[in-house]
């Protein structure tokens, strides 16, 4: 029987600059990755925030999390880059939830079993990097009402509506 996939150990920092080493550092009991590959992929990971500031209402044990993913490169080109991305999030929170990793790509792919960078992935993850659930693409109700049951499972019941 082959071992089940766990979100492996890589080091990354928000976009105020505080450093991470996931999947340890994340802060939920329960977390929402979105892992986009491409620049416009942030159009897809936009479809995905809506629904998921209605579960963290819901269940204030989940987070949910942003992970650019690219190569790794210089740390003047990395500075630009992320000074770009938080120039372009007014939002606090926002900023804080996006932690930009340079890694070696394929091989973050290749442990997640992502075949490809065409779209965003997205996965339920806990603090030991064990998954719980993923998709990919956009949002879409059938994942949001998986997701949902998913944190009623792990999280126990919501706080009243």
């Amino acid at each position: 029987m082959p071992s089940p996939i766990v979100f492996p150990v890589v080091k990354g920092a928000n976009l105020e600059g505080r450093r991470f080493t996931l999947p340890a550092d994340l802060e939920g009991e329960l977390n929402v990755l979105l892992i986009p590959f491409q620049r416009w992929h942030q159009e897809i990971v936009d479809t995905w925030v809506p629904g998921l500031r209605a579960l963290l209402e819901r269940y204030p044990a989940l987070r949910y999390y942003e992970l650019p993913t690219l190569p790794p490169m210089n740390p003047l080109y990395r500075m630009s880059l992320d000074f770009g991305m938080k120039m372009g999030i007014p939002d606090r929170a926002a900023r804080e939830a996006t932690i930009t990793l340079y890694l070696d790509k394929a091989e973050f792919r290749r442990q997640l079993a992502i075949p490809d960078e065409s779209t965003v992935t997205v996965m339920a993850v806990t603090r030991s990097g064990a998954i719980h659930w993923r998709t990919t693409g956009a949002w879409r109700d059938d994942a949001g009402h998986a997701l949902a049951t998913l944190a009623q499972i792990h999280l126990g019941a919501s706080s009243p509506a």
